[in-house]
């Protein structure tokens, strides 16, 4: 919120989970968008501010590979590639890398994400 004065984001995208759902809601500005992908927490519920949700008009909605054939599968990696991939060659995107391992110090990987210690991402150089 202090990043955009007070008027929250158009869309959050958790992959968190249910320990981070009530402030990514607090977070979306006015008919906003919360995409929930994932629960790196292992948290899989979470309390729905109603109130909040009518005020701001938001949309809470579920995205998952699960139930896609392999077909649209393939369209989501092409469609990554083709609309995303881009903002990361030129800069605009940046990924948060928090810690590098070599491939020899794969068990140290494992185990330093089962840790859920990171903030960002885990590297492991091949």
């Amino acid at each position: 919120m202090k990043a955009t004065d007070g008027k929250g984001v158009n869309l959050v995208v958790n992959n968190v989970g249910g320990s981070v759902f009530g402030e990514c809601m607090k977070s979306l500005a006015f008919e906003g968008r919360l995409a929930t992908v994932g629960h790196l927490d292992r948290v899989l519920s979470a309390a729905l501010d109603i109130e909040l949700l009518h005020r701001k008009r938001l949309t809470v909605f579920g995205v998952s590979n699960r139930l896609r054939t392999a077909a649209q599968r393939a369209e989501t990696v092409r469609a990554f590639a083709r609309d995303v991939l881009p903002y990361f060659a030129d800069g605009r995107l940046r990924p948060l890398v928090d810690r590098v391992f070599g491939f020899d110090e794969l068990p140290a990987a494992v185990q330093f994400m089962e840790s859920d210690a990171q903030v960002g991402k885990i590297v492991v150089r091949v």
